[in-house]
């Protein structure tokens, strides 16, 4: 009698991704988060179009793009915990022990979890930038203007950002295996060090500042912060979320999942 065939490694990782996408939309916490993003970037973007048009000298002719880098900045934050918690929730309740005797192929479940935590963080990220600039540009007409280019730009832009620092949190939730540790990482590294260390005033804390993946988001969404380049900012960023991938999978593969 002849043995069947092992499974197709293509078809384990699809139904591993379509097991963690139905896990991630069947839990009430991922909703939460995605209800405080939208609020925050459609807020803002309406905020600033209706700011816009009730200006005494409106800003005539001025992209309501804008709308969508300012509003992705504080936005971050919630789908950041998003991607973070996808991962962090199973050690947290011990599912990682089921989940890994469902898929013993640790390297499967890792790029499983992580493309769909990550790239549905960075999904919703960029069509609610989408949103706020079209709020924005409704709100605010005719004062605002809608450019094509220019639209393009900003939300890859902020796909990048986003895709980026979801790696990272991802990473940071397979190395951590923590929740409160992870986002308290998260805060440090992309809120307060990086306004922090330059107000101390050295040339070397300055210096730490701009390597802080909060500084990188901060320049490509903003532009505001001074000694910072486009493609410095990027390097920071891919840098921070490669690194925290790899300790992550490191720690995955070769540590006990209960410890």
């Amino acid at each position: 009698m002849t043995a069947p065939a092992p499974p197709r490694p293509a078809g384990v990782l699809a139904r591993t991704c379509a097991a963690e996408w139905s896990r991630l939309w069947t839990v009430r916490g991922t909703w939460w988060f995605l209800a405080a993003a939208a609020v925050v970037m459609l807020g803002l973007g309406g905020i600033a179009g209706f700011d816009a048009a009730a200006d005494p000298v409106p800003p005539e002719g001025e992209a309501a793009w804008v709308a969508s880098s300012v509003s992705a900045m504080p936005a971050q934050f919630a789908l950041l915990a998003l991607a973070l918690v996808a991962v962090t929730a199973d050690y947290a309740t011990g599912g990682i022990v089921p989940t890994l005797q469902w898929t013993p192929r640790r390297g499967v479940l890792f790029l499983a979890r992580g493309v769909v935590a990550a790239g549905s963080a960075t999904a919703i990220g960029v069509v609610l930038a989408l949103g706020s600039g079209l709020l924005a540009y409704a709100a605010g007409r005719p004062w605002l203007a809608l450019p094509a280019a220019e639209g393009l730009d900003v939300l890859g832009t902020v796909a990048f950002v986003f895709a980026a620092e979801t790696a990272l949190a991802v990473g940071l939730g397979f190395l951590l295996r923590n929740t409160a540790g992870g986002l308290v990482s998260l805060f440090l590294v992309m809120l307060v060090l990086p306004i922090l260390l330059p107000q101390f005033g050295y040339a070397w804390t300055d210096a730490l500042a701009h390597v802080l993946p909060g500084s990188g988001a901060a320049y490509l969404l903003l532009g505001e912060v001074p000694g910072m380049s486009r493609a410095s900012s990027v390097l920071t960023l891919l840098g921070w979320a490669g690194g925290a991938l790899l300790l992550g999978w490191q720690r995955l593969v070769r540590d006990d999942a209960t410890r």
